[in-house]
């Protein structure tokens, strides 16, 4: 007897394939959610690191003053004005030691306690309120003297907060007015892209209205780091 086909009605029908995606059709929807909570915990993440080494103070470098370094300073200042004066081109060799003694002799800084300038007669208000914020705002400055490089240490306070800030480049002297060449920088333990670095020294040194505080004295004709010194000449 030939066999019986089965019945299109009966239990033994061919039993249904699922979905060919192997997947729950809502499952998608969970999966975006899932990684657009990834995605900001990171994007939080990286914002609190980024804060994390803004905030962060970097070591001050080991710079050394003494009241003998500023005293040599200043008789090498009063040196070369003698010479100049009589009309002789000079030269101007300031070492590391006694760079940073002159500077913390002379700059007036808020962590100094030193007193608020004298206001002048026919000065610009702005200028003078604006020049006295910047300098209250800076605590402390250090200069490193690195083979034909200068490296700047600044601290200064932001919204309270103690903020630190490196810049090393090349010192030069360009028609009468100085010249800076940034080849690093960083605020905190964060590095300063070289694009936004260079492009943010550009705009200083190109601003009107700082090309008269970047103008050197006439009697400057060169300016340089040289051997771990600078070197100005007079003429």
């Amino acid at each position: 007897m030939p066999p019986t086909a089965p019945s299109s009605t009966g239990t033994s029908a061919v039993p249904k394939v699922p979905y060919a995606t192997g997947g729950n059709p809502s499952s998608g929807p969970r999966t975006l959610s899932a990684v657009l909570r990834i995605l900001r915990w990171t994007v939080y993440a990286c914002a609190l690191l980024v804060l994390v080494l803004l905030l962060h103070k970097s070591a001050p470098p080991p710079v050394v003053t003494t009241p003998e370094a500023a005293s040599r300073a200043e008789r090498k200042f009063a040196d070369v004005q003698q010479a100049v004066a009589q009309g002789q081109p000079a030269t101007l060799r300031m070492d590391e030691t006694e760079l940073n003694s002159y500077l913390a002799s002379h700059l007036e800084l808020s962590g100094n306690g030193a007193a608020g300038t004298t206001s002048v007669p026919g000065r610009d208000q702005a200028t003078t309120e604006t020049v006295e914020q910047m300098r209250s705002n800076v605590r402390d400055v250090k200069v490193q003297l690195l083979d034909d490089r200068v490296r700047a240490y600044v601290v200064f306070v932001v919204h309270g907060k103690e903020m630190t800030l490196q810049l090393e480049g090349r010192l030069g002297a360009d028609n009468g007015f100085l010249k800076f060449e940034p080849v690093s920088g960083q605020i905190g333990a964060l590095p300063i892209p070289q694009s936004t670095l260079e492009a943010a020294v550009r705009r200083l040194m190109d601003s009107p209205e700082n090309r008269e505080k970047l103008k050197l004295p006439d009697d400057i004709s060169g300016l340089k780091i040289e051997n771990g010194e600078v070197v100005a000449q007079y003429q």
